[in-house]
């Protein structure tokens, strides 16, 4: 994949199709560092000991159309490309947890890409779900952050759906102005 948002897009799909309601996308850039986090973390049923240990083999997969998952073997070679590092965990009935890093300075690193394109997929796809969206930049200058939460948006929202295209279009011009001034002129 391209960006890693094609990446976090593959694997809250993932999250989706274990029932999570709630699914928590942390993105931490600490250029103090030279580090890029991406953690995904989610509430659905988890995953059983026997899987987890193959889950990054591209030969195994839950799906029932063909026989290869390149979700997450992909998002672990992006990382360890890039001299980073990839961990999954999961407990049956409590979630599941992805969290890879890489280098930002990487010639190998893959662009962040466009994270309010996925948000708004995802909120398009998935309206009942609830979304938490945290993205942080640590310089030498301090720490700045932007967090996008469903659940305030749907009770501000009332009675009307958030996948509405108004809505989508503006959820997703919100999340791309807050992340440009929460970079600061910084490229991810």
């Amino acid at each position: 994949m391209r960006e890693l948002s094609l990446h976090i897009l593959d694997i809250v799909q993932n999250s989706i199709k274990a029932e999570a309601d709630l699914i928590i996308i942390d993105i931490e850039a600490d250029f103090t560092a030279d580090r890029l986090s991406v953690t995904v973390t989610d509430d659905g049923m988890g995953m059983s000991k026997e899987l987890l240990e193959k889950v990054t083999d591209p030969f195994t997969t839950t799906r029932k159309t063909r026989n290869v998952g390149m979700g997450l073997p992909l998002f672990k070679m992006a990382a360890e490309a890039s001299g980073g590092e990839f961990d999954i965990s999961s407990k049956e009935g409590m979630g599941t947890v992805v969290k890879a890093s890489f280098g930002i300075s990487s010639i190998d690193r893959v662009p962040l890409g466009e994270l309010e394109e996925t948000m708004g997929i995802l909120l398009m796809g998935s309206p009942d779900r609830d979304f938490i969206m945290n993205y942080q930049i640590r310089t030498q200058s301090g720490l700045k952050e932007f967090n996008f939460d469903t659940r305030e948006i749907k009770e501000e929202l009332d009675d009307i759906p958030i996948d509405e295209y108004e809505i989508i279009s503006s959820i997703k011009t919100y999340i791309k102005e807050n992340i440009k001034e929460t970079n600061g002129g910084l490229v991810l």
